[in-house]
């Protein structure tokens, strides 16, 4: 029986300690969460950082009836997240390139990491803008919100970073 754990009943209790709780699952959740994901790194990564949030928690975690449930659940949404802004920023890149051929259509496809150096290249506050805008899908006022400018200044910032863009995409 590995120490820290208490047998009640013939059963193995949870884990008494943290330590105990990540050498008992921690490789576990890591190959079961590769094989919903298909990305091991992506797996790793996912379950180091449930266990380190269950580490900052400990004390109110340790009372739960499976804290090896609530890290599981925990790193299962972090990789739920990481798909979620992967299809975000994969439906931006699609939305600008569209946008760009709308305007000025080049005479080879919009590449992705043309359009990334692209990016790069705008002032802070109109790739703030456009990333809010497009990668994330926010409306213009909350756009506003988010930078503390007016809905004017977003529109300007991304009425520039477009031309930007479109001047960008055109030299290449």
């Amino acid at each position: 029986m590995h120490e820290g754990h208490e047998e009640v009943a013939g059963v193995l209790a949870e884990p008494a300690t943290f330590d105990d709780l990540f050498r008992d699952h921690y490789a576990g959740m890591v190959r079961s969460l590769t094989v919903a994901g298909g990305d091991r790194e992506l797996a790793a990564d996912c379950v180091q950082d449930a266990f380190t949030r269950a580490y900052v928690r400990w004390r109110r975690i340790s009372r739960y009836d499976d804290p090896a449930g609530w890290v599981r659940h925990v790193a299962l949404n972090r990789m739920r997240d990481h798909w979620r802004r992967d299809k975000r920023r994969d439906r931006a890149v699609d939305r600008l390139g569209a946008q760009l051929e709308d305007v000025a259509p080049p005479t080879e496809p919009v590449s992705e990491p043309g359009l990334a150096a692209a990016l790069a290249e705008l002032p802070a506050r109109q790739r703030e803008a456009v990333a809010l805008f497009y990668v994330e899908g926010l409306s213009v006022r909350e756009v506003a919100n988010s930078m503390k400018v007016s809905e004017g200044a977003v529109k300007y910032h991304l009425h520039e970073g477009r031309g930007r863009l479109r001047d960008a995409m055109e030299r290449t």
